[in-house]
């Protein structure tokens, strides 16, 4: 079976070929993104110093206050390493 389009006939295969190519076509457009900000601006870093100075966590144990202590490394180690 054919369609008649714009005065020609059109199969059935290749109008769901032709479906089928422009939906990938759209979803890989959609998952590709966009562009990616290198370095964060010098206000997020001013806040987030301010934020790391002014939130302290108390913790009611030992293994909570060790818990922090191992975080509070992570993040250090991580930091170092991003600026590398």
């Amino acid at each position: 079976m054919s369609y008649i389009i714009a005065g020609r006939a059109v199969k059935n295969e290749y109008l769901a070929l032709g479906t089928l190519g422009l939906t990938g076509l759209i979803v890989s457009m959609a998952m590709s993104g966009g562009k990616k900000e290198t370095a964060a601006p010098a206000g997020v870093k001013q806040t987030l110093a301010q934020v790391k100075d002014t939130v302290k966590i108390g913790a009611g144990s030992s293994e909570e206050e060790q818990l922090m202590d191992s975080i509070k490394n992570f993040i250090a180690e991580a930091e170092k390493e991003s600026k590398h």
